[in-house]
């Protein structure tokens, strides 16, 4: 298939049965459609940012259980710890790829994990809490799929329907599967930091004060959190490192 944008054409192939719906999809997952030239953030640190990633689109992958998965598996826990479970989950209950790559495996389908029992998951590094809501997840997958056809606020209530899904995972969801260009991820423990100290020379933040500074950003501040998180700089740290756990041998 080929794809044409601006910046010329794109040439992809898919293999297996959703093969026609991720090639119909493709240029929205790759960012053609985001206006990045139209953006223009306010003088700052933003601002030079953004024009030092001009090639920078923010995609949307229109997949709601894939991007669900991946975030309630981040809920509370490292980047590391994050990434190892659902490295393990895929291990375990994924598939083969189809196509010429023997290497690489498919994500499980809700149908598979909607049948699982939190003690089949704690051996993966994922305890009861993270365990029931990704379960729930997948048990309500095909309601929680309608919600890309909703407006964005209508499109969260669905999503924080769900218990154990509360307001960061909602917007990691409607930034990653939904593609709101103004989803500003709350409740992240690093976030309101960073922002308050980029824009603020703030060490210290909560989620009011970081909105407050993002407003000016509206209706990219999804983009304004991503060029800061991407730039390198980060508040102040008074505190050491959280510890990995080895969540599976408690």
């Amino acid at each position: 298939m080929s794809v044409a944008s601006k910046q010329g054409i794109l040439e992809a192939d898919a293999w297996g049965a959703g093969a026609d719906e991720l090639l119909d999809r493709l240029p929205r997952l790759l960012g053609f459609d985001d206006e990045s030239a139209a953006v223009d953030p306010p003088a700052g640190p933003v601002r030079a940012l953004h024009r030092r990633a001009r090639g920078l689109r923010l995609g949307s992958t229109g997949a709601v259980w894939d991007a669900l998965a991946a975030t309630v598996l981040g809920q509370k826990v490292t980047t590391k710890e994050a990434n190892r479970s659902y490295r393990r989950l895929v291990d375990r209950y994924g598939t083969p790829a189809p196509g010429p790559r023997a290497d690489l495996w498919l994500a499980p389908t809700p149908e598979r994990i909607a049948a699982v029992a939190y003690e089949d998951l704690h051996p993966l590094g994922i305890e009861r809490r993270r365990a029931t809501t990704l379960v729930e997840c997948a048990r309500r997958a095909r309601r929680l799929e309608a919600a890309l056809e909703m407006e964005p606020e209508e499109a969260r209530r669905r999503l924080r329907a769900v218990r154990g899904v509360g307001a960061w995972t909602a917007e990691g969801v409607m930034a990653t599967a939904y593609g709101d260009r103004d989803a500003a991820l709350v409740g992240d423990f690093h976030m309101p930091n960073l922002v308050a100290w980029a824009l603020a020379g703030e060490a210290r933040a909560d989620d009011d004060r970081m909105l407050e500074l993002l407003e000016p950003y509206r209706p990219y501040r999804r983009r304004a959190q991503v060029l800061l998180k991407r730039s390198g700089m980060h508040a102040p740290r008074f505190g050491p490192k959280a510890a990995l756990r080895s969540i599976e041998r408690i």
